[in-house]
């Protein structure tokens, strides 16, 4: 049986980004309430502070 030039290796495909298992909660885009509390929070005082300045 001769050894197809067209195909991959065994290495090569293991090896290649589409057959990795994706990162748990790597692409997660969930937030906490808590951390829009703090946001809105620091993005309220900000804007106090710029009022303030002019």
């Amino acid at each position: 049986m001769a050894n197809n030039q067209n195909q991959s290796t065994k290495a090569e495909v293991q090896t290649s980004p589409l057959n990795k298992l994706p990162v748990p909660g790597k692409d997660d885009v969930e937030f906490s309430a808590e951390e829009a509390a703090q946001v809105f929070e620091q993005n309220q005082s900000s804007q106090q502070s710029s009022a303030n300045k002019e």
